[in-house]
């Protein structure tokens, strides 16, 4: 039963017995309260105080978003042609091409040297003092192939290396031998940096090798390595003034054609030499320390390595064999990264800090440079090479870079003037090949040697196929493979001139972007495996594909 006289849950608006509502205060008591609160805590103001500070914050999000979109320009990017050429008349190029940044847009441009009397601005020998034809270092803007600067220097040329300039704080990016001397260049102006003679006693063909800094100008210095066939010589100069640090030093005779400088776990130094019966390598604070007492107080020395030096000579076995042809370093990464040893009968890589060999394969006669890239998604560079298997034919295969296993094989005819095959990596994590030559299924042996060879792109996820390109060249001097961009915008860059070396004629330097080669290219089956894909699957993958750094 519910009882009468109390307010319930049920009824809470029932009166009690003194004629007041149970269930609910006075309105005009609560409003009191609630006012009396608010007034008390300073509610009121701090209400406002909240109301301004969020009407400020929309106001400075509203003015930088304004900022950044009408007031701030965005970065422009830069505008490609897809395809440009520069012709040089009366000209002589050489076997020498790199890519670098010389205009500071980010975006790669190509330096190379030629022989003329007169180059691309107006700038002629004789105005610069030179006799006639002198040679020209040239800088071409990846873009759009205008010349960005030029640099005429006494003639002959011999040789030229650039990429001097990383990690190293010189204000140089490339040294090139003419005449009877030595001149540093800086890629972004073309300037000339330094210029010293020739260091006398050594040959004129002799590459440069970047060592630490020696005498503590705090910029990285130089060593030149000149071989002959009773001795090899090895100068240091100052990677400053070009001037040379301490006497020449003497080495056991050795031909070094396949000299490096390599860096060990421990943070030492090694000149590798190539002598007929292998491989050496000798630490170069000993050499140091004969071309000027103190100079390698501060190089490191490896005890791993040194255990196994010669007591006599310092030499480290590397690798025996009476047939070195070659030796590379298997990219830039790795603590430190592995050699790549081609001698007359097979390739073998090494481990570049223990020196074990990681695995051999049998060859006939390797024709070109190996070059790398990812065919598989292990993350470790495979290695490609050519290989002369006779009658005017060459192997060219894939091997594994783990295990030296092939990958993947097809066989060219050979041809002259056909570069070393090529790679650009992708964001899949493996590379497209770029290899020169001629199908044997569209011609044979008895094709002249003055055939011009074909450019043929691999995917390696397609790799029944080949991809020929239709425009297949004739007297190529140098190719590259490259991104001229960081991540972005595959090219080739083709340096084309006279076929016998050192001849004037046309001279042609071109770039092409890989992509727009697809659509006008051939699709060729080079597996005998069942294939369903049809030539515009093959196409569209190679239309479809994001490159990438490695």
């Amino acid at each position: 039963m519910e009882t009468t006289g109390s307010a319930t849950e049920g009824d809470p608006l029932k009166q009690g017995e003194d004629g007041v509502e149970t269930g609910t205060a006075p309105p005009t008591t609560e409003l009191k309260k609630k006012k009396s609160c608010k007034e008390a805590f300073g509610l009121s103001k701090l209400t406002h105080w909240r109301t301004a500070v969020f009407f400020f914050s929309l106001f400075l999000c509203l003015t930088i978003v304004f900022a950044f979109s009408f007031i701030i320009p965005c970065p422009v990017r830069p505008q490609y042609l897809k395809t440009w050429n520069r012709t040089f008349s009366e000209a002589a190029a050489y076997d020498f091409l790199t890519i670098e940044d010389a205009s500071k847009d980010k975006v790669m441009d190509v330096l190379f040297v030629l022989r003329s009397s007169e180059g691309s601005q107006n700038n002629t020998c004789a105005e610069a003092g030179l006799p006639s034809p002198c040679v020209f270092v040239l800088a071409v803007d990846g873009t759009d192939g205008e010349s960005l600067w030029e640099r005429p220097l006494a003639p002959e040329y011999h040789w030229a290396q650039c990429g001097l300039d990383k990690d190293t704080n010189r204000d140089w990016d490339c040294l090139l031998s003419h005449s009877d001397k030595l001149t540093a260049v800086d890629k972004n102006s073309g300037e000339v940096r330094w210029q010293q003679p020739h260091p006398p006693g050594l040959p004129s063909a002799v590459p440069v090798l970047s060592v630490p800094d020696l005498d503590g100008d705090q910029v990285n210095d130089i060593a030149l390595v000149a071989p002959d066939s009773t001795q090899t010589q090895l100068v240091f100069l100052s990677g400053k003034t070009g001037e040379q640090v301490g006497a020449t030093v003497t080495l056991d005779p050795s031909e070094t054609t396949s000299h490096l400088l390599h860096f060990t776990s421990g943070g030492s130094h090694y000149v590798l030499l190539q002598k007929d019966s292998g491989v050496y390598g000798l630490a170069l604070w000993r050499i140091a320390a004969q071309a000027k007492e103190g100079i390698e107080a501060d190089l490191k020395k490896d005890k791993h390595w040194e255990k196994n030096s010669s007591p006599t000579t310092g030499l480290v076995p590397v690798y025996l064999s009476d047939s070195v042809k070659q030796v590379l370093r298997v990219g830039e990464t790795g603590d430190p990264p592995n050699l790549l040893i081609v001698t007359g009968k097979e390739v073998a890589l090494i481990d570049g800090n223990s020196l074990k060999t990681l695995w051999t394969l049998n060859t006939t006669s390797v024709l070109s440079e190996p070059s790398f890239g990812h065919f598989n998604k292990d993350n470790i560079l495979d290695v490609v090479v050519e290989d002369d298997v006779g009658n005017n034919t060459k192997r060219v295969v894939i091997l594994d870079g783990k295990s030296g296993g092939v990958l993947w094989e097809v066989n060219l005819l050979v041809l002259p003037n056909s570069p070393r095959p090529a790679s650009i990596h992708t964001t899949n994590s493996f590379s497209i090949f770029v290899f020169w030559g001629r199908m044997l299924s569209e011609t044979n042996s008895s094709v002249p040697l003055s055939h011009e060879p074909c450019s043929y792109m691999l995917h390696p996820l397609y790799s029944q196929f080949l991809l020929e390109s239709n425009n297949c060249m004739d007297h190529i001097i140098t190719f590259k493979a490259t991104l001229l961009e960081r991540g972005r915008h595959a090219a080739y860059i083709l340096l084309t001139g006279p076929g016998t070396g050192g001849a004037e004629g046309t001279v042609m330097l071109s770039k092409r972007k890989l992509k727009e080669e697809v659509p006008v290219s051939r699709v060729l089956r080079v597996g005998t495996e069942a294939s369903s894909e049809t030539h515009e699957t093959i196409k569209e993958a190679f239309i479809r594909l994001r490159f990438s750094d490695w």
